[in-house]
């Protein structure tokens, strides 16, 4: 401990003073981790902490490990005067984030410090119980959509490969949201089968027009193929759907979007950077050739392009800089629509903050809306990294405030990146929960998906029950079909399900943990040469590997995964048989093979012609 350090945690700021005058490099030097500012904060009263930021050279930008400034060691030390100097005198926010998400403002109602929590709530202008946490879609909701009808918000997010294909949701206040349908919901529709992981369904959005919904999407084709990327198109009256057979638009391109001028002109654009082209009043044909309007402001992968007409300007929102690390929102605005387009003074105007938020990254394809009142908001996508390292959740999505300079710009939650913590843009509106996991109706629940269609004579529900009929191939494999799986929405979370199997020779059944066919593992039973086997294999990029295996004796049991990160726990039956330490290939960064941007999931299959498999599973956060 340094003599700055001793000084302050005895209030002494004679001694703090004599201590930096001898060595003016001792307020900078941590110990056990943190500068002598941080004690003040904690332990300090508020002369000895106006001495520290005013009379010495501490550097206020530094954190800690955790990715807390100073303010939250203020909240902690409880003093309410210290904690006002830190927000109004040196500029802290109390909405700034932590490693965790956590911010100022929940740490003191955590901690219970009612009167910094009650002087937070007025300095924000809103009460904790009126907050709201990003990302308000948790686990695998990528590449966000959204559109207002009347008072009501429908968003759709990508899905890949998995079908039924492009959920469909509804929300009242823009943070609650609830599954109603999807785009695609006849597998013979859907063109899956054969498609590599990663492929399918990308970047859908949503728009109304004449009192229908319009959602189109790129399908994207596995590599080596005649055409790789299509845009389909389909429409309803209902937002639920059902919504009528697709149609496939022959060009080549990404992030669809259909924008409607107000003259009734309809227009498709998409990447590469914003291109554009005439619509039929159906959206169902080009009737133009394609154009670049505007290639983007930063210049790197630009893609997501949609189109917002404002106050006589024509705004052009604009994913970029691919959506990895340097992800990007950028705008650019025309008296015309077809240019020239101006870029925004502000661009790129959301990305990743690190000061202001370091949990949520790779933030871009936003899309804004107007609320009733005339304020607006807007929807994106971003990504959170466990242990700093793997976006194991996939990409999810995030709301907040966009306002307009006084030119005319947008400028989203001011600049600072995404908020973890934000009022409600509406007063909350809880929805009727109808994602259910259990078994209980003739559906299966809209939380589960498939992989590459479904076959009906596959799956059935019969007293509360799920039963699954075994396919001869295996997990690895992109003709398998006898899996059904949940995204995984939380770092920690336990997955268990009791399971009753009718195993033919050869034939496996049990839960699973999912990114794609080249990364995931098994945990179930074996039946070979009429005895039943415990086993866990893992699929690792090009590697299949056996890591467990033991003989077991009865043929119904209780499988549990228990997730804590990255690790593991396999239980049967109550006893833990095998803990992965390492399921980091479980996330975009996890295997160097193929498209990795869609996100772990987790559920049930069964392997094996002549094998079945009853479930009855439950999955707890």
């Amino acid at each position: 401990m340094n003599r700055i350090i001793e000084g302050i945690l005895k209030n002494d700021i004679e001694a703090v003073d004599r201590a930096r005058r001898e060595a003016p490099q001792l307020p900078n030097e941590r110990y056990k981790g943190l500068t002598a500012v941080y004690y003040a904060a904690k332990y300090g009263n508020l002369e000895v902490n106006k001495y520290m930021v005013e009379k010495t050279m501490s550097k206020l930008n530094m954190l800690d490990e955790k990715k807390r400034s100073v303010l939250f060691y203020a909240v902690e030390g409880g003093d309410l005067e210290v904690c006002k100097y830190y927000v109004e005198r040196v500029g802290y926010s109390p909405l700034t984030a932590d490693i965790d998400g956590v911010t100022a403002f929940e740490y003191a109602k955590e901690l219970g410090r009612e009167n910094i929590l009650k002087y937070f709530e007025e300095y924000c202008g809103f009460k904790y119980e009126e907050g709201y946490k990003n990302p308000i879609r948790r686990g695998f909701y990528p590449d966000p959509s959204i559109v207002r009808v009347g008072e009501d918000y429908y968003m759709v997010n990508s899905t890949f490969v998995y079908f039924p294909c492009i959920l469909v949701s509804h929300s009242k206040d823009l943070v609650n949201w609830q599954v109603i349908g999807h785009a695609v919901t006849n597998p013979d529709w859907a063109e899956l089968k054969g498609l590599d992981g990663g492929r399918g369904y990308w970047a859908p959005d949503i728009s109304y027009y004449k009192g229908r919904f319009y959602i189109c999407a790129t399908y994207r084709n596995n590599d080596g193929e005649r055409l790789v990327r299509w845009q389909m198109v389909t429409s309803s009256e209902k937002p639920e759907g059902p919504y009528e057979k697709p149609v496939f638009i022959d060009v080549d391109g990404i992030d669809p979007s259909i924008f409607t001028d107000d003259d009734g002109s309809r227009y498709m654009l998409l990447n590469r950077g914003a291109s554009i082209f005439k619509l039929s009043g159906d959206a169902k044909e080009r009737v133009s050739e394609v154009s670049l309007l505007y290639y983007g402001d930063n210049k790197r992968a630009p893609e997501g392009p949609h189109l917002l007409k404002k106050d006589g300007y024509y705004y052009l929102f604009q994913a970029e800089g691919g959506t990895g690390a340097g992800h990007m929102i950028s705008v650019s605005r025309s008296r015309k629509l077809f240019g020239l387009y101006e870029p925004c003074p502000f661009n790129p105007i959301m990305t990743y903050k690190e000061f202001h938020n370091p949990c949520i990254r790779r933030c871009g394809h936003g899309k804004p809306v107007m609320t009733p009142d005339g304020r607006w908001f807007i929807v994106y996508l971003c990504g959170r990294l466990l242990d700093g390292k793997y976006t194991v959740l996939g990409r999810e999505t995030c709301i907040d405030e966009l306002e307009w300079t006084a030119e005319g710009w947008p400028v989203i939650n001011k600049g600072r990146g995404a908020s973890s913590f934000a009022k409600y843009p509406i007063k909350k509106q809880l929805l009727e929960n109808n994602t259910d996991e259990d078994f209980d109706g003739d559906e299966i629940p809209t939380v589960w998906y498939n992989l590459r269609g479904r076959d009906e004579d596959t799956f059935s529900i019969e007293n509360s029950r799920l039963i699954i009929k075994g396919s001869k191939d295996g997990l690895d494999s992109t003709s398998c079909g006898s899996v059904l799986l949940r995204r995984q929405e939380s770092f920690d979370f336990t997955a268990e399900a009791k399971a009753e199997f009718s195993l033919s020779e050869g034939g496996s059944a049990g839960l699973t943990c999912y990114y794609d066919e080249n990364s995931f593992f098994t945990f179930g039973l074996k039946r070979e040469k009429d005895k039943t086997f415990i086993e866990v294999w893992e699929r690792i990029a090009d590697k299949k590997s056996l890591s467990f295996r033991r003989e077991f004796s009865a043929e119904s049991c209780v499988f549990k995964i228990e997730t804590r990160g990255l690790k593991r726990s396999l239980y049967i039956n109550g006893s833990l048989i095998y803990t992965i330490e390492d399921s980091s290939y479980l996330s975009d960064e996890g295997v160097e093979l193929g498209k990795r941007f869609t996100g772990a999931m987790t559920g049930m299959y069964c392997i094996g012609e002549g094998s079945k498999a009853e479930f009855d599973c439950f999955y707890i956060k």
